[in-house]
C-alpha cells in the first residue's frame, strides 16, 4: 500500500436472494460479520429498511467504514469497504457478503485512497 492512506473496494453483487437483501437484521448482522471476518474492529451500526423494499447502512470500523444499498428486486447490492492500514483486507468482506448473500457473482474494483506524495510522519497531540 506504498504511500496510500487506504484501500477502497467497489463492489457490484448480483443475482443476490431477495429474502436476505430486502430483511434489515439479516443485511446488518452480514456486514457486521463481514467486517469482523475481514479483521476489522467495529466500532458503530446504523442501518435503515425502505418501503416497499431495499435496505441502507453503514458500519464504521476503526479502519474506516462498510456501507451498501441493496434492491432486493433486482437482486443487487451496492457495497463499499475502504480500509486503512495494512491489517484488514476489505476483499476478504466483500468475498463474505458475496457468499452470504447467496450471490451469483460480483464484480469490484479496488481504488487506493489517499495517495501521498511527500509523506510526514503522524504525531499524536
Amino acid at each position: 500500500m506504498a504511500n496510500s492512506l487506504g484501500r477502497h473496494v467497489l463492489a457490484e453483487i448480483y443475482g443476490c436472494s431477495f429474502d436476505i437483501l430486502n430483511d434489515r437484521e439479516k443485511v446488518e448482522a452480514m456486514m457486521v460479520n463481514a467486517a469482523l471476518e475481514a479483521g476489522a474492529e467495529v466500532r458503530e451500526v446504523v442501518f435503515h429498511k425502505f418501503s416497499p423494499q431495499g435496505v441502507s447502512g453503514v458500519v464504521v470500523i476503526s479502519e474506516s467504514h462498510l456501507a451498501i444499498h441493496t434492491w432486493p428486486e433486482l437482486g443487487y447490492a451496492a457495497v463499499d469497504v475502504f480500509t486503512c492500514g495494512d491489517r484488514v483486507n476489505p476483499w476478504d468482506a466483500c468475498n463474505y457478503l458475496t457468499d452470504h448473500f447467496e450471490a451469483g457473482h460480483m464484480t469490484a474494483t479496488e481504488i487506493k485512497r489517499g495517495i501521498v506524495e511527500d509523506p510526514k510522519e503522524a504525531v499524536n497531540i
